[in-house]
């Protein structure tokens, strides 16, 4: 079992268009809505392709009612907590190219009591999950050490713990010994304090994440592919898209298939890397379903630390 927490989950809205094109009128060639938040999509990733999961989710308002009914629509398993204040809307606007532009509210602040209900939740779920997922922002006010409140918790009772978070929240989580993180390239860099240009900064920067308390950094590097780096090795793997269609919700596909893979190595980079380009594939914040994923397009290579990289994720 696969336990994740979405402390700050929102419906997102994927309007395809041709262009971007500021102060005009534009017409959406298609539009998706889709349940969202890094720890929901893990879910929808692993239901998608029969792993099972479960979803804790805290929700408030009509927002909230909408995003549970579309959870409940997709067969989601979850454990919901009702909070004051209404569930937060995303939107993304998604060009032929790739190229998303993503508008997130901030969310709503959640009580102390709220918190508290939220953590007993996850508490009494986690005594039968083999992994604990805790990921994506955190709402207003809510400490900047919650995840690592957690992960000490979790991993006191020997259930691995995977944080997909940035910022403060996951420098602060990096002391508790997490099993995994998931940082993107942006995330790398901020966590670190430094420029990720090539492929030996990345595996650098991994490198003192480990040092901070990490087990295991899984790495997505957008386009250029993503780095594994644990146990005194550095994995590197590449999975072209050929038409890029939503980048939304690709580095919550990573995690779901890298937990899916075994969450150990290179057989699990595979997985990691096969789910997320899927996911690039399919429109909106969908996830990709066995039929989607082509691991027949996984190169794993040689890392080379002098190969630039040319984009962030």
């Amino acid at each position: 079992m696969i336990l994740t927490l979405t402390l700050n989950p929102s419906l997102d809205r994927t309007i395809e268009i041709a262009t971007l094109a500021r102060g005009t009128v534009m017409r959406a060639a298609t539009a998706h809505l889709d349940p969202g938040g890094k720890g929901v999509n893990v879910c929808r990733a692993l239901l998608a392709n029969q792993v099972r999961s479960c979803a804790i989710v805290p929700y408030g308002g009509a927002e909230g009612r909408q995003l549970v009914s579309l959870l409940s629509e997709e067969g989601i398993q979850m454990i919901t907590v009702p909070v004051a204040g209404p569930t937060r809307s995303n939107v993304a606007l998604a060009e032929p190219d790739g190229t998303i532009t993503k508008i997130n509210e901030p969310g709503t602040a959640l009580s102390a009591d709220e918190l508290d209900a939220v953590a007993d939740a996850v508490l009494s779920a986690a005594e039968s999950a083999d992994w604990v997922v805790a990921s994506g922002s955190l709402p207003p006010g809510v400490p900047v050490d919650m995840y690592a409140r957690l992960c000490r918790r979790f991993t006191r009772a020997g259930i691995n713990v995977a944080v997909d978070t940035s910022g403060p929240a996951l420098v602060s989580a990096l002391a508790s010994a997490p099993a995994l993180v998931k940082p993107n390239r942006e995330e790398l860099a901020e966590a670190t304090g430094t420029s990720i240009a090539s492929l030996g900064d990345a595996i650098d920067a991994a490198g003192k994440l480990l040092a901070l308390g990490a087990r295991s950094v899984l790495a997505s590097l957008g386009p250029d592919g993503a780095v594994l780096v644990e146990d005194g090795r550095a994995w590197y793997g590449q999975c072209p898209v050929r038409e890029p269609r939503s980048t939304v919700g690709a580095g919550d596909a990573m995690l779901a298939g890298f937990l899916a893979g075994g969450a150990r190595g290179e057989a699990a980079l595979v997985e990691a890397l096969a789910w997320a380009s899927a996911a690039v594939s399919l429109p909106g914040s969908r996830m990709p379903s066995p039929a989607d994923i082509d691991r027949g397009g996984v190169r794993i290579l040689e890392p080379d630390p002098a190969k630039p990289l040319t984009s962030g994720d």
